[in-house]
């Protein structure tokens, strides 16, 4: 059984940054397909932050964290990153680590991951 363990969230000023880790364990994420980074801030929608296909793809990123966030990968290729970088307060979510579509093409606008981390918050003050 797959489980994923999110870490690094915290209180942020402005401008600040912060480092998320997902740590999977019970069985390898390169046998998963489509993994990555969702937050959903208070009131609004669960929405996609950074995204790849398979280990050691090239991420995909939502148009609101371009430039700012990085997602990487440890060498181990089961701990996946959110380098948070210039972080602003409509930053301030929880974030979760997923990954484990069926079928199809993985994309930012899905959300029917088969696992989820319980969640790290990520709070940005002005």
């Amino acid at each position: 059984q797959l489980q994923l363990a999110e870490s690094g969230g915290g209180s942020v000023q402005a401008g600040g940054s912060l480092r998320l880790s997902c740590a999977a364990s019970g069985l390898a994420l390169r046998v998963y397909y489509c993994m990555g980074w969702f937050r959903q801030a208070p009131g609004k929608e669960r929405e996609g932050v950074a995204l790849i296909a398979s280990t050691g793809d090239m991420p995909v990123y939502a148009d609101s964290v371009k430039g700012r966030f990085t997602f990487s990968e440890d060498n181990d290729r089961n701990t996946l990153n959110l380098q948070m970088n210039s972080l602003e307060p409509e930053d301030t979510a929880m974030y979760y680590c997923v990954t484990g579509v069926r079928n199809g093409t993985c994309t930012m606008g899905r959300t029917d991951f088969v696992y989820w981390g319980q969640g790290t918050q990520v709070t940005v003050a002005s």
